[in-house]
C-alpha cells in the first residue's frame, strides 16, 4: 500500500499534503526596514545614474559629454537617458554650447543633486555599518 505523504487534517491533494509550493507570502516573515535606514534614492542608485553623481562628485570642473560616456564605458543613447532624468530632478545641470562648429554638453552637479549625493551615500554608509553588527 502507497504511503499518502497528506499532513493530518489535510485533504489528499491540497499543496501541504502533495508537497506543492505554498503562497510565500503566508510563510515569509515580511521586511519591514528599519528606522535606522531611511529610504533609498532609486533615482540615483541605478548604475549609471550612480556613476554619472559619482563623477560629477568627485570632478573639480563639469564634464563632458563624452568624458561621462568614456568613464561609465556605455552608449550615448544610455548616456543621455540616463542624464536626463537626472537634469529632469534638478540633480545635474547641462549646459550646451559650441566649441567652433562641434556641440559640446558639459554636466555638473547641482546643489541639491550633491545634497541627494551625500544623503545616499549616509543611506549606504547605514546599510554597511547594520550588516557588520
Amino acid at each position: 500500500m502507497a504511503k499518502s505523504n497528506a499532513l493530518p487534517n489535510q485533504p489528499h491533494g491540497s499543496p501541504e499534503a502533495t508537497g506543492a509550493a505554498t503562497s510565500r507570502a503566508s510563510t515569509r516573515p515580511i521586511m519591514q526596514p528599519s528606522p535606522q535606514i531611511p529610504d533609498l534614492d532609486r533615482l540615483i542608485h541605478e548604475r549609471i545614474r550612480l556613476g554619472i553623481v559619482s563623477a560629477l562628485a568627485a570632478a573639480k570642473n563639469p564634464l563632458t559629454f563624452n568624458d561621462l560616456k568614456s568613464f561609465l564605458e556605455t552608449t550615448d543613447g544610455n548616456l543621455s537617458v540616463h542624464a536626463r532624468k537626472l537634469e529632469e530632478a534638478k540633480y545635474i545641470a547641462c549646459m550646451k554650447s559650441f566649441d567652433g562648429r562641434v556641440p559640446r554638453t558639459e554636466y555638473s552637479l547641482t546643489p541639491s543633486g550633491r545634497r541627494a549625493f551625500e544623503k545616499y551615500l549616509d543611506h549606504m554608509e547605514a546599510i554597511i555599518q547594520a550588516a557588520k553588527r
